[in-house]
């Protein structure tokens, strides 16, 4: 008979894959890591577009590819299929998403979004038990957007003869809360130095309660990306970079790009990977 435990994980799965966009699990306490069954990594349950993050298991890391030149997001992905086959990885193995878009979506637009994109991970199979092993980060540039979303990189597992764990957190910005609500912003409205620091403040949070949950920490993390178009200068001193550890060495990466939903001003996210490639 199955375990307490493990009847709340499979509880809490089946609960967060019916909730749709809504199912946002941003307590520590409520952390569900599960091990994907055929893609070599272990993920931290998040919401049905994106996972909140990946870490390579034993024997294996995670790879991180970027874009030269990034293709819209559909033929993107028929990109990251020859890729994978061509290092003899199974679909299952990807692991991470990175979207750049037009514009910041309406929450009703990110949803839509959202279904639309969720169908390319079904056509490959990559949804473990229903689940969303997949994170992802989706971010509208500022300067010269896209015309179209496209998609700027993707990570996945490979064997890899190493003790050291890598891993991809997903983006987040300044929501609370157990839901995708313009309700739930953090300084809704606010970009004064207070309120930034504010939303700053929420967001490194959520990036140590992903990293923790996911068994890393700060002196794992190789990259630090930052996405807002308001200046994190005068937050970078006594905020950023102490907070960041050890990773603070590798600097931190300001992508002049905006959130992906609108009213969102700021957005993080971090990796540990020691082999990072440029398709």
């Amino acid at each position: 008979m199955p375990s307490e435990p493990s009847l709340t994980r499979r509880r809490l799965l089946r609960q967060s894959a019916a909730a749709g966009v809504a199912g946002v699990l941003h307590n520590a306490s409520a952390a569900v890591v599960d091990l994907h069954p055929k893609g070599n990594f272990r993920f931290l349950l998040g919401i049905a577009p994106y996972s909140s993050g990946a870490v390579a298991e034993r024997n294996h890391q995670v790879v991180h590819v970027t874009f030269a030149s990034p293709p819209p997001y559909r033929p993107g992905f028929l990109a990251i299929d020859r890729h994978l086959k061509e290092e003899k990885r199974p679909p299952e193995s990807l692991c991470g998403i990175e979207l750049r878009s037009p514009l910041p979506f309406t929450f009703d637009g990110f949803n839509q979004f959202n279904q639309e994109y969720i169908e390319q991970l079904k056509q490959r199979g990559l949804l473990a038990g229903g689940t969303n092993p997949v994170a992802r980060t989706n971010v509208a540039p500022e300067v010269n957007p896209p015309s179209e979303v496209l998609l700027y990189g993707f990570s996945y597992t490979a064997p890899a003869k190493t003790t050291k764990q890598t891993f991809v957190i997903a983006g987040a910005g300044e929501l609370s809360g157990e839901r995708l609500d313009a309700r739930d912003i953090v300084s809704r409205g606010d970009v004064s130095p207070t309120g930034l620091r504010a939303k700053a403040t929420h967001v490194l949070g959520l990036m140590d309660q992903r990293l923790r949950s996911l068994g890393v920490s700060w002196r794992d993390v190789t990259i630090v990306n930052v996405y807002t178009v308001h200046n994190i200068a005068p937050l970078m001193k006594d905020l950023l970079l102490p907070r960041a550890g050890a990773a603070a060495l590798h600097g931190i990466d300001w992508h002049f790009a905006r959130p992906p939903i609108r009213e969102i001003e700021f957005e993080m996210d971090v990796r540990g990977c020691a082999r990072e490639l440029v398709l």
